[in-house]
């Protein structure tokens, strides 16, 4: 069974950075996306950054030019790179990978546990 562990989320003055790490463990899998969403209180879980299985990465407006995805294949490890963060950008932010196991057309969701970000002075 896949599972995805998140961590690096924290308190941030406004102006400032963090980088969110999610690393994946279990079966032995093919990616076919995977990126970051955020829920903040009273609001509906949203894209933040997603990368597609043909590598290129959709950002939402809202953090395109200050966000930034990447993975580290070797580690099984994909980061979300935040910087200028601002207060609007306090939220639970999730992992998310879509996946499949070698030689299934079958495609499964999967969900870290959620880390805080809390952007304020």
């Amino acid at each position: 069974q896949v599972q995805l562990v998140e961590s690096g989320g924290g308190l941030v003055q406004p102006g400032g950075a963090l980088r969110l790490s999610c690393a994946a463990s279990g079966s032995i899998f093919s990616i076919r996306a995977l990126g970051w969403y955020r829920q903040a209180p009273g609001k509906q879980r949203e894209l933040v950054a997603l990368m597609s299985s043909d590598g290129s990465t959709n950002y939402d407006d809202s953090v395109k030019g200050r966000f930034n995805l990447s993975r580290d294949n070797a580690k099984n490890t994909v980061y979300l790179q935040m910087n200028s963060l601002k207060p609007e950008d306090t939220a639970v932010y999730y992992c998310h990978v879509r996946l499949s196991r070698w030689g299934s057309s079958v495609v499964n969701y999967y969900w870290g546990q959620g880390t805080q970000v809390t952007v304020s002075s």
